[in-house]
């Protein structure tokens, strides 16, 4: 069985972040023509999705630790 880990892309020319799950560590072969860069490996889903939502120019979220932490209070 492989482990999915949780990243989130910067997609070029948006900054918009975007999550999404990788059996393997992204690498520039694979997802340079989208992401000019990847955060993560997030523990949960919940997580990801969270910096997805509201990690853009946020202050709280230095860290993948970070969202962890608050993604567990507020969702």
């Amino acid at each position: 069985m492989t482990t999915k880990y949780w990243y989130v892309g910067i997609v070029k020319n948006t900054n918009k972040y975007t999550a999404f799950w990788s059996d393997t560590e992204p690498s520039y072969d694979y997802f340079g023509a989208v992401y000019f860069a990847v955060i993560g490996p997030f523990k949960t889903k919940r997580a990801a999705k969270w910096a997805e939502k509201y990690g853009l120019n946020n202050p709280h979220f230095q860290t993948v630790n970070d969202a962890e932490q608050i993604s567990k209070r507020r969702i």
